[in-house]
């Protein structure tokens, strides 16, 4: 591959990135209308209408589910990578403001309603280059909600109504709204989904009378800073778990989420199953009463599991406190333990006990293991560190802390969503080549995963194994022309986080730091497995279907939970044989 024809292509998006950065070096805040002129330059795939006078719609839905909601009354953006920092610049007691979410990003965020303040906790570089342009684009969209509402004389009906007031034609209210901004039927329909009820009016409302002009100033951003946030959460999880040895005990890592492997491993589908049908049948939740109707006659029980782990967050989200009570103390039974909550950095982690695994509780899909195995993995001293997938470049500072804190690591396995640029979503891609761009390495590895692993629990997808794999530096850092030439190379698998783990990786087995710009072969001298599994949740190419026109929402389940089986049965079977090779050289 001719590593240097992206860049070169790239001029814009390096020149956008090379803006904010020399921007924030400032000890004060800067305005994020300094960055908009570079931003619609860039010409960001996720946001190809910036320079337009329409709203763009896709832009501004994105933008904000990766904010929290609180954005449209903040003015400053503070970032910084634990307590300490934000102490040190003068603001001791942000963890006593208002935490809030944003609802497509994990990421601590503390919200000072009455000067508008907020402050968002970032753990490596990966988060400046996710949140800056994230607001860059909806303070351009925003202002143009503001724009069009102010010159239509739609602005003071609309102010009337959410002020309690009567409105001539309240109910052309919202159509003549749809003509002001300019909207189709479907993009408003969209607005509509994004602030449902009378949430639109108020947001609308709110943008007619402010219009957006945020200013950010990043607290720290060296290195230590980052690494200093890192062991927080590390110490964190060795707390928690002190009484499980994690520093001497054999290790596999596990990059995915919160939940899947957990859910696999404890018996969730059979113990929630009736709660969860009769939630479904009362409530039909994103129309899946007539899915459940379905599959219930025929009877598939990777199919029936996956509804119910799906659905079982309705319920553990909800009111349902007894039952994620008791779901808690089966995952402590089965030897899950979970660090819910660990310091500055927004990643959980799970610690899971082999020992106590039982075949009665594991998913129909982990196969192959006789009485003898379960035998066996009843005697194992090993445990699984699931951490929940982190953004970018945290990878590298987080496994780098984790393979300098645990004496054995047996395996290593990353599952994480990608982008596809030549399949659908719900497919899922193993790759053996990875173009790190943080790096400019191409990592060249043996995969320990191939395509038959997971196709076997996989029914609706397909999978594609040797794969080449792009890490990139943002979402919204990425525009047709960057994708186009990558895939001309063969590249067809964009995602965020192999190219730093990888990095991470080399340090681990390596007595030097990873190189830069280099082709590096993995393939000599790894002591354990390595294993990447990415499933599909957007086709940026194509013009059908991309992150911003579809959610994997129900239809992600099946690549999930089929590379989690993957997983989950590989380290199984490992452990399995160590245990087994284990006894036979004791008696010898």
């Amino acid at each position: 591959m001719d590593r240097t024809s992206p860049s070169t292509e790239n001029d814009a998006i390096q020149l956008y990135q090379k803006t904010y950065y020399s921007l924030l070096r400032s000890s004060h805040t800067i305005r994020v209308r300094t960055l908009e002129e570079t931003h619609c330059s860039m010409n960001s795939s996720l946001h190809s209408k910036a320079g337009a006078s329409g709203i763009d719609i896709a832009a501004l839905v994105y933008s904000f589910q990766r904010l929290p909601s609180c954005i449209s009354s903040a003015s400053v953006i503070l970032m910084g990578q634990m307590e300490e920092v934000f102490v040190r610049a003068g603001f001791p007691d942000v963890g006593n403001w208002k935490k809030v979410k944003a609802p497509a990003r994990r990421r601590k965020l503390y919200f000072e309603a009455e000067k508008g303040i907020l402050a968002a906790f970032i753990s490596s570089a990966s988060d400046i280059d996710d949140l800056l342009p994230c607001l860059t684009a909806f303070q351009i969209e925003w202002k143009k909600l503001n724009s069009r509402l102010n010159n239509h004389d739609v602005q003071e009906d609309l102010l009337l109504f959410t002020e309690g007031k009567p409105v001539e034609n309240a109910m052309g209210l919202l159509e003549r709204l749809r003509e002001a901004l300019g909207l189709s039927t479907a993009e408003f329909v969209r607005l509509q989904n994004l602030w449902p009820g009378e949430l639109l009016l108020t947001m609308l409302a709110q943008a007619t009378r402010k219009s957006a002009d945020f200013e950010v100033r990043v607290l720290a951003s060296s290195m230590s800073d980052y690494r200093r946030a890192v062991q927080f959460w590390w110490n964190k999880i060795e707390a928690v778990s002190q009484q499980l040895n994690l520093r001497e005990r054999p290790v596999y890592f596990v990059s995915s989420n919160a939940h899947s492997l957990a859910n696999v491993a404890s018996g969730l589908a059979s113990a929630m199953k009736d709660p969860v049908f009769d939630y479904i049948k009362a409530n039909d939740p994103e129309g899946l009463n007539k899915y459940l109707a379905q599959i219930l006659p025929q009877g598939d029980p990777a199919t029936i599991n996956n509804l119910i782990y799906y659905c079982s967050k309705f319920l553990m989200n909800g009111a349902a406190a007894e039952l994620a009570l008791q779901h808690s103390k089966r995952e402590v039974s089965y030897g899950i333990h979970r660090v819910s909550d660990p310091h500055s950095i927004d990643v959980e982690a799970q610690i899971i006990e082999l020992s106590k695994l039982k075949p009665a509780s594991i998913d129909e899909r982990i196969e192959g293991l006789s009485e003898a195995d379960w035998n066996a993995l009843g005697r194992s001293d090993a445990l699984i560190l699931n951490i929940d997938y982190p953004l970018g470049l945290a990878a590298y500072h987080l496994f780098n802390q984790v393979s300098s804190s645990c004496s054995t690591i047996l395996g290593f396995y990353v599952i994480g969503k990608a982008a596809t640029l030549n399949g659908r979503v719900g497919d899922v891609m193993i790759p053996n080549v990875v173009h790190d761009e943080h790096s400019k390495n191409t990592f060249l590895f043996n995969n320990c995963f191939r395509a038959g692993d997971v196709a076997k629990a996989l029914k609706y997808g397909d999978v594609f194994d040797n794969q080449k794999a792009v890490t990139v530096k943002g979402t919204l850092l990425q525009n047709r022309k960057y994708m186009q030439l990558f895939y001309e190379e063969g590249y067809t698998d964009i995602e965020m986080e192999a190219g730093p783990y990888l990095c991470a990786l080399y340090e681990s087995v390596s007595p030097k730091r990873h190189p830069l710009n280099e082709i590096v072969a993995l393939y000599r001298n790894m002591p354990f497995d390595v294993g990447f599994l990415h499933y599909a949740s957007d086709t940026p190419i194509s013009q059908q279907e991309n992150l911003l026109s579809t959610s994997l929402s129900f239809h992600g389940v099946d690549a999930t939970y089929a590379v989690t089986s993957a997983v989950l049965s590989r380290i199984l079977h490992k452990e399995a044989q160590r245990m087994h090779e284990k006894k036979l050289s004791s008696v010898k």
